[in-house]
């Protein structure tokens, strides 16, 4: 099974639509689970801290013990799509059915989160929304599953 935890919720229509569809391809692959977890208001730089360690609570509870935890992080090892791949297939081989990847919120994971992750990825160096990196994660999900089945995906 894969699952995301994400901070926040989706608010465009045409990113709902894209989710979706990448949702409804893996469904041929695995069971796929997203899990918005709520994000905190942030009104000035006081609440930033409390923000990042009320967010990361509810993001570990959303992880069960035995799951491998990939967390999106600007700090986190580069990896291309076929390393992907082959990392989740070793995954799978090794005993880890489940995989969580974890989005967090506009200002970052806490260090609990952070300790919790048993791989930090660093999706790119460009800068995108939180919303528009749980689509490109999701793609690459797919990606990886069409990898692993020798089946052809565009480049």
């Amino acid at each position: 099974m894969i699952k995301i935890v994400a901070v926040g919720k989706i608010k465009e229509k045409a990113l709902k639509t894209l989710i979706a569809e990448y949702q409804k391809r893996l469904s041929s692959y695995t069971k796929l689970l997203i899990i918005e977890v709520d994000d905190e208001m942030l009104i000035d730089d006081d609440m930033i801290i409390k923000a990042i360690q009320v967010e990361g609570e509810r993001i570990l509870k959303q992880i069960k013990e035995r799951e491998y935890v990939i967390l999106l992080d600007l700090g986190g090892e580069m990896i291309d799509s076929v390393t992907l791949a082959k990392q989740i297939q070793e995954l799978y081989t090794y005993g880890h059915s489940d995989i969580t990847f974890i989005i967090g919120g506009s200002v970052g994971v806490s260090d609990k989160v952070k300790a919790r992750a048993d791989l930090k990825w660093q999706l790119t160096k460009l800068t995108f929304t939180h919303q528009h990196v749980r689509l490109l994660v999701l793609e690459q999900i797919y990606r990886a599953y069409k990898i692993n089945n020798n089946e052809t995906y565009h480049k």
